[in-house]
């Protein structure tokens, strides 16, 4: 993300950018698991494997091309550093950012351990049914990644990702009142929209907050973005298995919506970043990650030679 985020400073093509960038997982998702079938059935347990290999290295090979590896100046670096972890966590609206993509990947980071058993006891559906019942929020989120990021930008990211939380809330209440498979599609799709949305409206915002208060570093942020992610699919399944013997499936979907419905009104403090105008703080140092850098030397010549 921070190489999109350097790249493209425009904000409204950085946030259709990052919207399909995003989108990409979902894809990855959704193409993955028609793959891995077909590839364990008609060439063996190792082909999956070896062609996601393949491809790993592939995109490796497109990256030394394309990018440039150089290190950095650090010369130029030693005056103008770029902005610390404890600059962008004591900041209030990075870390309110952060933690609403935390809280609603902590939704489905909760329900993909927790459902399939569901299923299993209530609606009894068929082997090949489990396999297709996250395929619904792939599509939705892949929808909402792809399609939001401009919307977002044009009528506010704090107001699209509320309503994405209330979409999010919404969903995780109706979903257990599902009766059979398809009574899940869309509950799950808009579950997945929600999440969609929510990250395609902030993840993007998350670089104009830099961009507007701190230096032009986006490594940094992005990292904190990419923990908040890691640590819903950390602790989400390990609390969600634990939760769900104590209350039950349906009360803890309950509790995922209410608790995201109740941080919605927090994201109105994003609005003040739409009155700040985007720019880069004064003296900040930017690391570039563009695939081509030239530059013009001029020979110097002595005077003594010139006579």
């Amino acid at each position: 993300m921070c190489l999109v985020a350097e790249h493209y400073q425009d904000e409204s093509q950085r946030s259709r950018i990052m919207g399909i960038v995003l989108g990409a997982v979902a894809l990855g998702v959704l193409l993955g698991y028609p793959y891995g079938g077909f590839a364990y059935d008609f060439l063996g347990k190792m082909a999956p494997f070896l062609g996601i290999s393949l491809f790993a290295i592939l995109n490796i090979a497109l990256q030394l091309v394309f990018l440039n590896m150089k290190p950095p100046n650090y010369e130029a670096q030693s005056t103008n550093e770029g902005s610390s972890w404890k600059q962008l966590m004591s900041d209030q609206l990075v870390m309110m950012t952060a933690g609403a993509i935390w809280l609603s990947s902590s939704a489905m980071a909760i329900l993909e351990p927790c459902l399939p058993l569901w299923l299993m006891s209530h609606i009894k559906p068929q082997k090949w049914e489990l396999g297709t019942v996250f395929i619904p929020d792939s599509v939705g989120y892949l929808i909402g990644t792809n399609c939001f990021g401009g919307i977002a930008y044009r009528y506010g990211r704090w107001r699209v990702a509320i309503a994405a939380l209330i979409l999010l809330a919404i969903s995780a209440c109706t979903l257990p009142m599902a009766k059979s498979m398809k009574g899940l599609i869309i509950p799950h799709a808009g579950l997945g929209l929600g999440i969609g949305v929510v990250d395609a409206a902030l993840v993007p915002l998350l670089a104009t907050l830099v961009d507007t208060k701190h230096r032009a570093d986006y490594a940094t942020v992005y990292a904190i973005q990419q923990t908040s992610v890691s640590l819903a699919y950390a602790f989400g399944p390990m609390f969600g298995g634990e939760l769900v013997r104590v209350m039950g499936f349906p009360w803890l979907m309950v509790s995922i919506g209410i608790v995201n419905l109740l941080y919605s009104p927090l994201l109105v403090f994003l609005s003040n970043t739409e009155k700040q105008e985007v720019q880069t703080v004064m003296g900040a140092h930017k690391v570039s990650y563009k695939a081509t850098e030239s530059r013009k030397y001029n020979r110097f010549v002595a005077s003594d030679e010139s006579d």
